[in-house]
């Protein structure tokens, strides 16, 4: 049970890391300066990028280019 937990916590970490990188790299390497689609690395992106992985990070994409149609 205890490895099933740090399992968990340890993937959701990589997880979690590896989204908050992706974000940073796209926001500043992929989209241009003066764009403002710009998804912010906060607890909130990187609990989602660590729960769902890089769909997650799609997922906010996905939510910020549908609100500013």
């Amino acid at each position: 049970m205890l490895r099933k937990l740090a399992s968990f916590f340890v993937t959701f970490f990589i997880r979690a890391l590896v989204g908050g990188t992706l974000i940073f790299f796209i926001n500043h390497y992929v989209l241009p300066d003066q764009t403002s689609l710009n998804v912010g690395i906060n607890v909130a992106s990187l609990v989602t990028s660590g729960a769902l992985g890089v769909p997650g990070v799609c997922l906010l994409y996905s939510i910020l280019i549908f609100q500013n149609l």
